[in-house]
C-alpha cells in the first residue's frame, strides 16, 4: 500500500541505506505543489509516476515527466522533485553495485513490459530481489532501461551566472521574447559572448534553449487540462498552430494526443 503522506526525509533515508535487498520499493501519494527540496540518496533511483506530472531539478538541468516516463537518477546526485498535480509516486532504490547501471541522469519511456516490471517490483519486498524469480525481474527492468530511448524532455543548466540569471527568468515567463541584445544590457555582456557560452555550457543554442524551455513548460499546463490554445498563448507561442508544430518536431505527436492515454494502475 502507498503511503497517504511522505516519509519524513531521515526515515526514508535510513530505510534506503538499510534494504535487505538491491531494490527497495517506495510509494507515496503526493498532493499537488509538493516540492522534496534538495537531497540525494546512497543509491540509485527511478523515477516513475502512475499518476501525475513532476518536474525533477538537478544542478546540471531540470526533467519534466508525465506519467508514461520515468527519470533515472544515479546515486549521491543531488536533486528535486516538484509535483504539479497530485502524483502517484512509484519509485525504486536499486543498489549501486548491481552491473551495468546507467551512468548519467536520463528520461526513459516507459513501454507497456518496463511498467509491468516497476509495479511488479513494487510490490516485493527488497529482500527477494536478491535471488530466484525477483532477481530475474531486476535484471529483465536493467535490459530494459538500456534498451529504451532517451527522450527529448531535458533543460539543461549552464554554471555561468550570467546564463542562469537569464534561464531563471525565461523558466519564469515562458513567454518572454526578449533576445540575447536585450538580455546583454540586462547581464552586461555582448550578445556573441552570451551565445558562446550558451552553446558550450548547455550544447544548444539560445533559440533552441528557450523553445525547449516553453515545450517544458507546457507539459504541466496540458497535464492539467488546460485548452492547447491558452498554453501556447501562455508559453510564448504567436498562434496554436506554431505551438502544435513546435511539439510535433520534438516530441513526435500533437499536445492533445500526449496525455490521451489514460493513467493505469496504481
Amino acid at each position: 500500500m502507498p503511503h497517504a503522506t511522505p516519509l519524513p526525509r531521515e526515515v526514508l533515508q535510513r530505510r534506503i541505506e538499510s534494504a535487505p535487498g538491491p531494490v527497495q520499493p517506495y510509494a507515496c501519494d503526493y498532493p499537488a505543489g509538493w516540492d522534496t527540496g534538495p537531497h540525494h540518496h546512497v543509491r540509485t533511483q527511478l523515477v516513475f509516476a502512475t499518476q501525475g506530472v513532476m518536474t525533477v531539478s538537478t544542478p546540471a538541468g531540470r526533467w519534466v515527466v508525465p506519467p508514461q516516463l520515468a527519470v533515472w537518477i544515479p546515486a549521491r546526485l543531488e536533486h528535486a522533485l516538484l509535483m504539479h498535480r497530485s502524483v502517484k509516486l512509484r519509485t525504486l532504490y536499486l543498489d549501486e553495485r548491481l552491473p551495468g547501471l546507467p551512468a548519467q541522469p536520463r528520461v526513459v519511456n516507459v513501454s507497456p513490459l518496463l511498467r509491468e516490471l516497476i509495479l511488479r517490483l513494487m510490490a516485493l519486498p527488497a529482500e527477494t530481489t536478491a535471488r530466484g524469480a525477483g532477481a530475474r525481474l531486476v535484471a529483465v527492468l536493467l535490459d530494459e532501461l538500456h534498451e529504451g530511448p532517451t527522450l527529448p524532455l531535458h533543460l539543461p543548466e549552464p554554471h555561468d551566472p550570467a546564463l542562469r540569471r537569464i534561464c531563471t527568468a525565461l523558466r519564469n515567463d515562458p513567454a518572454n521574447r526578449d533576445d540575447l541584445a536585450i538580455w546583454g544590457r540586462t547581464v552586461g555582456a555582448s550578445p556573441r559572448t552570451l551565445a558562446r557560452r550558451f552553446q558550450a555550457q548547455t550544447g544548444m543554442g539560445f533559440a533552441a534553449w528557450r523553445q525547449q524551455a516553453r515545450l517544458l513548460a507546457a507539459l504541466p499546463l496540458l497535464a492539467e487540462g488546460h485548452s492547447v490554445t491558452a498554453v501556447a498563448q501562455e508559453v510564448g507561442y504567436e498562434s496554436p498552430s506554431a505551438f502544435i508544430a513546435a511539439f510535433r518536431r520534438r516530441l513526435g505527436t500533437s499536445p492533445g494526443r500526449y496525455f490521451s492515454r489514460p493513467p493505469e494502475g496504481a
